[in-house]
């Protein structure tokens, strides 16, 4: 969603999306840390190899889109702030 866009949308829906990126941040932690587990226990088990690293290109996915996702979040509070709601 871009800026622009935050202005067309009502307060409850803002509050919605904004409760909606916090669950979402949640669940890409809980995912960050499974495949961190996972790597850690492929390289215990099995040693060093590709599939030891594949989980790590993951992480790197979901880091991003969270990195995207607080630059939205960021933007949706200062709308709120700029609505005198927060």
């Amino acid at each position: 969603m871009k800026p622009e866009n935050l202005t067309a949308l009502s307060d409850q829906e803002l509050f919605q999306k904004i409760k909606k990126i916090k669950t979402n941040k949640t669940i890409d932690a809980a995912l960050i840390g499974f495949t961190v587990g996972i790597v850690v226990y492929s390289a215990v088990q099995n040693g060093f190899g590709f599939f030891t690293f594949f989980p790590l290109i993951i992480t790197y996915v979901i880091v991003r889109n969270s990195k995207n996702n607080q630059i939205l979040e960021n933007e949706m509070q200062r709308e709120l702030q700029s609505r005198n709601l927060k």
